[in-house]
């Protein structure tokens, strides 16, 4: 089943952007690929039960079991040990990324305190999107009461493109708000 943003892209989107670019391959007309979620866990050496709370509050919010990721080299000046719980990090494709990138826009993304806008300087050069979230608590799924910390999270938005212009022109059409840029009503 397509969730309401997966038909809104094929449907106007993916149109008004191959006649923007000049694309007549369906196959050049950029897409979202994946949307990848990470939370670093720089206390979870000394916090164990810190790690839990972030791994059940990432799954909340994804509605996917995040996977924990391990230091590789050990580094002596922040106590970190070869295997030691770093972060946690979750990947979400198809149907489920389009389900979270609606919630992102509609719901989180609104709740930011003093939110004028996403940063259109965020892009790596290839196409990718990365923004960075102060407190999980935008998202309505995570409850108040059974975080033990405020952590922030950082979140990429991964397309079919290499340019930079073009996956912002795919997030506008699809409804991301950023900063200076006349909004899409999806």
């Amino acid at each position: 089943m397509k969730s309401r943003l997966q038909e809104h892209y094929e449907e106007k989107v993916r149109a008004k952007l191959a006649k923007e670019f000049g694309h007549e391959n369906v196959h050049e007309i950029p897409r979202l690929e994946k949307v990848v979620i990470n939370v670093g866990v720089g206390e979870a050496p000394r916090e164990p039960k810190m790690l839990d709370s972030v791994v059940e509050a990432l799954a909340a919010i994804t509605g996917q079991r995040p996977i924990v990721n391990r230091a590789r080299k050990a580094i002596s000046n922040f106590g970190l040990r070869e295997g030691m719980p770093v972060g946690v990090s979750v990947t979400l494709r198809r149907t489920q990324m389009y389900e979270f990138f609606d919630r992102f826009v509609n719901v989180a993304v609104p709740r930011i305190r003093d939110f004028r806008g996403l940063s259109t300087r965020s892009f790596d050069g290839r196409g990718n999107y990365t923004l960075g979230v102060k407190e999980q608590v935008i998202f309505p799924e995570v409850d108040y009461d059974r975080i033990q910390k405020v952590h922030g999270l950082d979140v990429t938005f991964v397309t079919s493109t290499d340019k930079d212009d073009e996956a912002m022109a795919l997030l506008r059409e699809m409804g991301m708000p950023f900063r200076g840029v006349e909004p899409v009503v999806v």
